[in-house]
């Protein structure tokens, strides 16, 4: 026994440097654990999972332990022994752990069937997991953040609308995993326009109402807040016109997690639940090839339809180019004159045969528009998600972009917001607004960088723009400076070649003019709005809307690094708690829970 002992504490053995790695899962649902604390037992030293919930980390000898720490999942403690692959199935805190996966290390062998290759350990249990070793191959389009412009030099500010909100999902995705979101993840409008606000309902022949409201910027009391919400017309179930829906489904390789394809099957069904006998539905998939699955389908016949979702499984490469082609050719053949013809495009984003390019992809969904089918496209996944590539399909097909992170969201958009997200009432719909020099020093538009149009653009009919749903409401935000106020801007300097401020003659009542183009979905010749907001109707009380709007704009800029973001986040909770309302959903109350979170993990230095 004595030499036994002796042997087991061999110096050489001791100081032999043993490198070990695998992935960390959740029970709950098997998706991967990013942030996840991997410690040697007894010392300080330890490392944290990455966003693919993977890990490596290097061990002195055999007889050392790792601990596996997640905040709300039970630790797990792993003796290394022998093995070089540790592989940890993590349960909720208070849930049984039914197993920890641990899997030594063995032969590897390439799995290339799915579109992808990937290194699998022989003999182990890992192939139900199997698809959670991708590396991080998400992208997202370069915002750069909107700053003050003079209205001297730059009196008109002009976007398109935008009442996506699937950055809104996307952020609490990364939140909900205890990691903050890129910069360029964070959407400050679609966080905004996830909510519903509680503006007045249009009136006469208009599909939407303009709501505006003006006080102090929370974040700068020398500044105002130009607050302007558009409130669509709510049509009720039973009156809307019937549907021809082609579902056009990736089920590549790169679906195949349980947030793609499996999500993907259950959101879908809770869609086809609110289908009528009126209304259609043909599926089209995607992978090497695109094929139809179901031809064109009543709504009456559910049990043929969810039969049809049940039987899809991921596999091959990602032919996007040909399914659109294919769905848009099918929506066509069914289509239904004054009906709603939509395809609805599910997929994490990875086109990566036919047409591959977004500049491809976009001019392919310009051309195939003009058939009067409009697009929604519905996110899944993470790891892959290609978030620029959707939002250039929605914007270019007429239609709108969500991320679905669970069930839940897929209820919100599919069920609860129906009609918004399925019913189209006005089509490239911009904003044009014209500052007053005489009032304002300065503004900026806090968010929607990306939706940005030229001033020319507003009266040119063949210029896209977005699109509003049934009862959808838009809101957006303008942080003004006022004539005279103490700001740090300093515009250019005054034009040599044309008038200056002393020769033009003001109007010193109005603050500003809001415009809206719009038409009507199945015509192409817009209609013209426009609203005064006059410097009169600066209020020292706010309502709850106009409190929530600029708590989440502040909540985004402070999540985006902004140069703007001056509340710190117990102020920025203390603003929405004091607006959160009602809250029938409780879809506020989730936000402030989000930015405790991120306060938090931002102050963990993660």
């Amino acid at each position: 026994m004595m030499l036994l002992f002796i042997g087991f504490h061999n110096p050489v053995e001791e100081n032999f440097a043993i490198e070990i790695s695998g992935t960390v899962v959740g029970t709950d649902d098997g998706l991967p654990l990013p942030g996840v604390n991997v410690i040697i037992k007894g010392t300080q030293k330890g490392v944290s999972t990455d966003m693919n919930g993977k890990y490596q980390i290097t061990v002195k000898n055999q007889k050392a332990v790792l601990v596996f720490q997640y905040l709300g999942y039970v630790t797990q403690k792993i003796k290394v022994k022998s093995k070089t692959v540790i592989n940890v199935k993590m349960a909720p805190d208070q849930v049984v752990l039914s197993e920890v996966v641990v899997t030594a290390q063995g032969i590897s062998r390439s799995k290339k069937s799915l579109g992808y290759s990937i290194s699998q350990p022989a003999n182990t249990e890992y192939d139900e997991i199997i698809h959670l070793n991708f590396g991080n191959t998400e992208s997202y389009a370069e915002i750069n953040e909107n700053g003050f412009k003079s209205p001297w030099k730059n009196p008109l500010s002009t976007f398109s609308i935008d009442v996506d909100a699937a950055s809104y999902s996307n952020v609490r995705r990364f939140l909900d995993r205890d990691v903050m979101p890129p910069k360029d993840a964070v959407k400050i409008e679609e966080l905004i326009n996830y909510f519903d606000y509680n503006y007045e309902a249009p009136r006469g022949d208009e599909p939407f109402s303009i709501n505006t409201e003006v006080s102090t910027a929370p974040w700068n009391k020398d500044h105002y807040l130009v607050h302007i919400g558009l409130q669509g017309e709510k049509i009720d179930l039973d009156e809307l016109p019937p549907s021809n829906i082609v579902f056009l489904l990736d089920v590549s390789g790169s679906m195949n997690n349980p947030n793609k394809l499996p999500l993907l099957k259950k959101s879908l069904k809770l869609l086809v639940n609110e289908l009528r006998p009126e209304d259609r539905v043909a599926i089209v998939v995607y992978a090497g090839a695109a094929g139809e699955v179901l031809a064109s389908t009543s709504g009456a016949d559910k049990e043929k339809i969810l039969k049809s979702l049940n039987k899809l499984s991921a596999g091959g490469s990602t032919a996007g180019g040909a399914g659109i082609e294919l769905a848009y050719q099918i929506a066509q053949e069914n289509f239904i004159e004054g009906g709603n013809n939509r395809i609805v495009l599910a997929t994490d984003g990875d086109f990566n045969v036919g047409a591959s390019s977004d500049k491809a992809m976009e001019d392919l969904i310009e051309e195939k528009r003009k058939s009067g089918v409009f697009l929604t496209v519905l996110g899944f996944g993470m790891g892959n998600y290609q978030d620029a590539k959707l939002e250039i399909l929605a914007d270019k097909g007429n239609g709108n972009h969500a991320y679905i992170d669970n069930l839940l969201e897929a209820k919100k958009v599919l069920v609860t917001e129906f009609g918004g997200t399925m019913y189209t009432i006005a089509k490239d719909v911009k904003i044009q607004v014209e500052f007053n020099p005489a009032q304002v020093d300065g503004y900026r538009l806090i968010g929607y960088e990306n939706r940005l149009l030229a001033a020319e653009d507003f009266n040119d009919d063949t210029k896209d723009a977005g699109e509003l749903g049934s009862g959808h409401t838009l809101t957006a935000l303008y942080e003004v400076i006022p004539k005279g106020a103490n700001s740090g801007f300093k515009p250019v300097d005054e034009l040599k070649y044309q008038q200056s401020e002393t020769k033009i003659a003001m109007n010193t009542t109005d603050l500003m003019t809001v415009k809206l183009r719009y038409k009507n979905p199945e015509e192409d010749k817009s209609l013209y709005l426009d609203r005064v907001i006059t410097a009169n109707e600066l209020s020292s009380s706010q309502s709850e809307d106009f409190m929530w709007s600029a708590s989440v704009a502040a909540f985004g800029m402070k999540l985006r690094g902004s140069d703007y973001a001056k509340l710190d986040y117990a102020e920025i909770i203390q603003m929405a708690k004091s607006a959160k309302g009602a809250d029938i959903n409780g879809y506020r109350a989730e936000l402030i829970q989000l930015i405790e979170k991120a306060e938090l993990i931002d102050e963990s230095g993660d």
